[in-house]
Formats: C-alpha cells, structure tokens, sequence
C-alpha cells in the first residue's frame, strides 16, 4: 500500500487528521521536498511531532530511482508525504502511475493547497482563477528576466478577466547567487519577483501572499512597483495578478491587504 499524504503549508499541525493517522499507522514513511517546503517545521520535527523516521528523497530519488519506495509498498504500509498537496505535482502523478502499474494499491490523502489559501486570504473568488504560472530565478534559466511564455500566460488570463497566481521559484542543493537562508536553498521573494515583473508592469495591482497557512500570514496589495520596496519577512511567497475585480472583491483586496481604493475601483 503505498498513501501519499500532503502536508498542508506550513508546519506539522498543518496537516488532515486523517493525513496523520496514516502516518502514525504506516511501516514506512518517505517524503521529498524540493517540489515544496514546510518552512514552519523541519524535517526533525516533523518526525518529533509524528512519532516516525522520515526518509527524505532528492528530486532523482523520486523522478529516477523511485524503486526504495515501489518496492516497500509491495510488501509494506508506506506513506509518501509531500508539502501542500500531495498530487499537484506531476512527479507524484508519475510515481502513483508506477505504484498502480505494480500492482500496489494506492490512496491520496490530500492537504491545503497555496491556490485555495490565496483566494482564501485575499478575497479574490476562487473560480475567476485561470492559469497559474511559476516566475524562476534569471540566473538559473539564463534568460530574460521574465520568461516570454510566462507574460503570454498572464496576459492571457488578463484578456478573459481571470486572476493569475505566480509561484516563486524554490532552488534547492546548490550554493545560491543571491544569499539564501543557508548554502543549500533559496527561495525567492516577494518583492524580487514584484521588481522582476514592474519592468513590464509597473502600475498594475498585484497582491502578496506570505506564510499562508502560518499563524499570522502576511497579504498586501498595491503596484507592482510599490511591492518592489516592500520586505514580506520569511517564505515561502508568491504573488497574484488580479484580473477584472468584482466590486465584493475590491471591498476584500481593500480590507484585507490594504489596496488604494483607487486601485480596485
């Protein structure tokens, strides 16, 4: 039996009840975060806090050498924990594929995703979403500062009306350029990737989502270029691009993350 469980956004209560029974019942318990992190917990107490050992996995662990996992499910009761939700990822959906394909009886247990707590925290109504981008670091794609596809993404979206979550980019097991919290990962900002895009959109409403899931959560509003000289504190981030905002909607953006009213109207 192979479970994969998420964890939800932050810490080690984040996750479902049902997400931790499984946990606490399983023989083995596996885990990668380079998809996403908890930066609420590490990986010690999150063991402390579940009473288990968890096997961290690197991305060629899962995506090249998932045969460690595959083959302790056969016999086993193993759980596959990932931050978030567990199936957002296309690496999951793959090792789900390769569990089913065996043989192993396979079940999803899913946690809180960044995508309903964005439209949680700001108010913006979950179904005028289109489609998300992730906005990656220049010097790790080597090519404009914003990629082409990821404007047309947004623009597209922009066109219909519809909101766009951008996902800022996570670098893990590499010595960053920018200085990131240790030698080993770099999450990039809020206001980094406000700069990135005031270069094509100076004045446009964007909104801030820190910490969602935290205790105390940070959401801010307000041009591109204002967010730019802003600080959000520690991640993880990512920014919203609202497309046409409902009257309701503007009434949020301005209670709950500060927006000029002469922004929303």
């Amino acid at each position: 039996m192979l479970t994969f469980v998420g964890l939800g956004l932050y810490d080690a209560s984040s996750v479902t009840v049902e997400g931790r029974n499984r946990i606490l019942s399983a023989d083995r318990v596996f885990a990668e975060f380079y998809t996403s992190q908890l930066v609420g917990a590490t990986v010690s107490e999150l063991e402390a806090a579940h009473d288990v050992e968890i096997e961290v996995r690197d991305r060629a662990g899962v995506e090249q050498d998932p045969e460690p996992i595959l083959s302790a499910a056969e016999t086993e009761d193993v759980v596959f924990l990932t931050a978030g939700d567990t199936m957002i990822s296309t690496t999951h959906v793959d090792l789900r594929i390769r569990a089913e394909e065996r043989g192993v009886e396979t079940r999803v247990i899913h946690g809180v995703t960044a995508e309903t707590a964005a439209s949680g925290l700001t108010g913006l109504q979950n179904y005028r979403f289109g489609k998300a981008v992730t906005l990656p670091f220049p010097f790790v794609h080597g090519g404009d500062d914003v990629p082409q596809s990821m404007i047309d993404s947004i623009e597209a979206n922009r066109e219909r009306g519809l909101h766009t979550i951008v996902y800022l980019d996570i670098k893990v097991d590499y010595v960053p350029r920018r200085g990131g919290p240790d030698e080993h990962e770099e999450f990039m900002t809020a206001d980094y990737a406000a700069a990135l895009l005031a270069s094509g959109w100076k004045d446009e409403l964007a909104v801030v989502v820190a910490r969602a899931g935290s205790p105390e959560p940070v959401v801010r509003a307000d041009t591109l270029s204002v967010l730019a000289t802003e600080e959000f504190g520690e991640p993880l981030h990512l920014l919203v691009i609202p497309g046409d905002v409902h009257h309701i909607e503007a009434d949020a953006l301005v209670s709950l993350a500060g927006a000029p009213r002469s922004l929303v109207e």
